[in-house]
């Protein structure tokens, strides 16, 4: 699974220093759609996974919604990050940083900079954009070294990760943003499990967590007035009628996003506001939705400290530090490993 970008690759990379400080690693990439549109479209309600969203306009258009004015998380997150990331290097003091779900590492920077040293490995299913973010790291850190790992991080690391003495060395993975919200409980507890079964005694985890808060702030950050987060939520129907020949009308939808409070999630719908029959040649399926239907493409669950505690211990983790703004927003936990509870 392991081995050189050179050797993989091509030497893509100009020739030199930073050619010398990158190495890939590669382990399952093939995309879930067909399954899970499958399984989604036969269940009722009918249900797309989120990861779905993230094509390349999908990227570009959640790089817009960070910068609306409504939506809060990634704001919080940074400013946080910003006044938290000296304290949480100075207690993990780790010389390995493992960052799952990396995207355009964009926030990784405060964690390098008070790290100083060390090694890097991000762990993104686009190869190109975590090449593209190593070599900008490369050019702005001079001593460090990346090991970018190409993978579905839904799957076990396995041996994916580099090579790692826990005799010498201390490694902080870290999931940011907000994203482990994605998940129902069940998921969220087998997900944290499986980073555990990683992660070495004296290892730490910095975990993003969103808090719950206002259900107008809520509201407001999954419905801003600029329409990005519509046109984010229908890009999923783009993105099937592309890769599965699906014809979707994507304009018969109307973006839905509301609070439930019972749940503590914002859900996110497509609602077809007319009846229709939808072929998905490549699932040889043909499905019928009715004016009104909902197809769900997102859950956003909002934590307490309490139940983020109940969640990590169900993991085998529990919380070492727990960092919010004065607003309450959104936290940063940092996890290590429950040493009462034993893992599979």
């Amino acid at each position: 699974m392991g081995g050189s970008f050179a050797r993989r690759r091509g030497n893509p990379l100009p020739v030199g220093a930073i050619q010398d400080r990158l190495s890939l690693s590669f382990g399952r990439i093939a995309s879930t759609l067909a399954d899970d549109v499958r399984r989604g479209m036969i269940e009722l309600p009918r249900s797309i996974p989120p990861k779905h969203f993230y094509d390349e306009v999908g990227s570009q258009l959640f790089d817009a919604i960070c910068d609306t004015p409504e939506y809060y998380p990634t704001r919080t997150e940074r400013v946080l990050l910003d006044a938290i990331a000296a304290d949480v290097v100075a207690d993990a003091r780790p010389t390995d940083l493992i960052e799952i779900g990396s995207g355009a590492a964009r926030k990784t920077r405060k964690l390098l900079d008070a790290m100083g040293a060390g090694r890097y490995v991000p762990i993104d299913i686009s190869e190109g954009m975590l090449v593209a973010s190593a070599r900008r790291l490369l050019r702005e850190y001079p001593w460090l070294r990346v090991h970018g790992v190409v993978a579905d991080y839904e799957h076990p690391l396995g041996d994916l990760l580099p090579a790692f003495s826990p005799r010498h060395d201390r490694r902080l993975f870290a999931f940011l943003g907000g994203t482990l919200g994605n998940f129902d409980f069940p998921s969220s507890v087998e997900f944290l499990a499986r980073i555990r079964r990683s992660m070495h005694d004296d290892d730490t985890f910095l975990l993003g967590i969103d808090l719950v808060k206002s259900r107008v702030v809520l509201h407001d950050a999954y419905n801003d007035a600029a329409g990005i987060t519509a046109a984010f939520n229908r890009n999923v129907l783009t993105v099937m009628n592309r890769e599965l020949g699906a014809d979707f009308d994507v304009d018969a939808f109307e973006h839905v996003a509301f609070y439930r409070s019972d749940l503590e999630q914002i859900e996110m719908h497509l609602e077809a506001r007319r009846g229709m029959r939808v072929a998905i040649p490549a699932l040889g399926m043909r499905v019928a939705i009715a004016a009104g239907e909902r197809i769900r493409t997102e859950i956003s669950r909002k934590f307490t400290r309490d139940s983020a505690d109940v969640m990590a211990r169900a993991a085998g983790l529990r919380i070492r530090q727990w960092f919010t703004p004065e607003n309450e927003y959104f936290a940063l936990a940092l996890l290590e490993p429950d040493m009462a509870v034993e893992t599979a």
